[in-house]
Parts: C-alpha cells; sequence; structure tokens
C-alpha cells in the first residue's frame, strides 16, 4: 500500500487546433463554407495564429469548443475526482472499484498529514486497517458464494476517499479555460489546484494560442473576485479596484 503522486499524460488533442479554431470562427462571419477554410492550403499559419489569438482576447469562446484535448491521470484520490466530474462538460473514464479489486490500494496523502509524524502515523495505520478490513470482507462473502463483481461492489463501500484512483479526462479548450480559472485559485482544494496546474502547463506548451493567458480568475480579471475573506493576496479585492 505505497502512497503515490500525481502523474498527468496527454493522450491525444485535436489535429490543426489552429486551422480548426479559425474556420470555425470565420464560419460565423463569412459566406465561405468553413471546409474551404480549413483545408485551404494557402492560408498563412502565421495570421491564422494572430487571428485566434485575437478571437482569445476578445472573448469570442464559442469556436474553442471545436478543440479537445484528453489527459490521463493517476494518482490521485477519490476525493478529487468526485470534484473533478463537478465539471460537466466534459467525458470521464474512470478506473472502477467494482471491476477492479482494490486488495492492496494505493492512497493519496495530504500533505497537512505528510508534515505532521503523529498525524502521518495515525493516517497509514487507519489505511492499512481498512484494507486489512477489505480483504476480510472479500473473504467473509467468498464462504456464502458471493465472489467477483458482486463482492467488490460491496465490499467497496468501506473503502477511503484517500484511495488512488485513475481517470481519462477529455475537455474542450472554452470547459478548460473555464476550469483553469475555478481550480488554479489557491482557494481550490489542493489536490485539484495541483491537477489544474499540470493540466494548465501541458495547455500552454501545445496550444499558448490559447492557453498563454489561461488560469485562475485574479489572471485574467486583474483583482480578486473572492472578497476581503477569502483573497489570497495576489490581486487586489474587487471592491478596491471599483473605488480606484
Amino acid at each position: 500500500m505505497p502512497r503515490v503522486t500525481l502523474n498527468v499524460q496527454l493522450l491525444e488533442m485535436s489535429d490543426n487546433p489552429i486551422a480548426l479554431i479559425h474556420a470555425a470562427c470565420r464560419q460565423c462571419y463569412s459566406e465561405k463554407f468553413a471546409g474551404d477554410t480549413f483545408s485551404d492550403a494557402s492560408s498563412d499559419p502565421k495570421k491564422q495564429e494572430a487571428f485566434v489569438k485575437n478571437v482569445v482576447a476578445s472573448g469570442h469562446e464559442s469556436p474553442l469548443e471545436h478543440v479537445k484535448f484528453t489527459f490521463a491521470i493517476e494518482g490521485v484520490s477519490r476525493a478529487l475526482t468526485h470534484q473533478l466530474v463537478r465539471h460537466r462538460l466534459a467525458s470521464y473514464s474512470q478506473q472502477s472499484q467494482r471491476y477492479v479489486k482494490e486488495k492492496d490500494f494505493d492512497y493519496i496523502t495530504p500533505p497537512s498529514v505528510e508534515a505532521n509524524p503523529e498525524a502521518r502515523e495515525l493516517f497509514d495505520k487507519l489505511m492499512s486497517d481498512i484494507q486489512v478490513s477489505y480483504n476480510l470482507l472479500l473473504e467473509c462473502m467468498s464462504k456464502t458464494g458471493t465472489s467477483g463483481e458482486a463482492a467488490n461492489q460491496d465490499a467497496r463501500f468501506v473503502l477511503p476517499q484517500a484511495a488512488e484512483t485513475k481517470i481519462v479526462a477529455t475537455m474542450n479548450c472554452r470547459e478548460l479555460i473555464h476550469f483553469f480559472k475555478h481550480r488554479c485559485c489557491t482557494r481550490a482544494q489542493w489536490e485539484i489546484r495541483q491537477l489544474a496546474n499540470k493540466m494548465l502547463v501541458i495547455c500552454k506548451e501545445k496550444l499558448p494560442e490559447v492557453f498563454s493567458h489561461a488560469g485562475a480568475k485574479c489572471e485574467d480579471l486583474g483583482y480578486c473576485p473572492e472578497g476581503e475573506k477569502f483573497c489570497c493576496g495576489r490581486y487586489p479585492v474587487k471592491q478596491k479596484v471599483l473605488k480606484a
């Protein structure tokens, strides 16, 4: 039952994302067929990149929905994925605790627990005790003929939110920008913020024309919308900006 750490890998992204966004956006304002715009070999890539940057800056975000990113994510807790799937304009495929037996589950340790030797010892012991109980439950059920999926689906009720899981997530660019606004904020829970920051690094590397200014809400607004009570101090709160 080792502690595990976050790993994020980009599996796939839309081909020719700049040309795709460019064609989709131009369709809104042109009589020309988007299929011809997209396949036009004479198009200047630099002009398309500049066009897409202007689209993003203008807030015309609907054309961004045509480009998607698919990530493989591991080393995260069930507590994180319960938050992640609340972003509903996305597709998810998660490791099942019904079909995958957790006979030696990995787990995520919160930093506050890791930094406290007494808390860490208690946390590790609890994870170990849960593993023992889970395995005993499976043994007990097998004695009455319940095994496989039927046993797993009921024994999983004792598993903790700290249990490690793996998930594939697909989001379009518009949803990713929304995701980063909320989950890169220091108000976000530490684990999903860590995930969002890693995903943001990948997106900025692969498609800077769209994501170069993506991040927490304050970075786009120039002020903190959370108010005095929750502001981390990186930006002034909205009220102070309005007064100025």
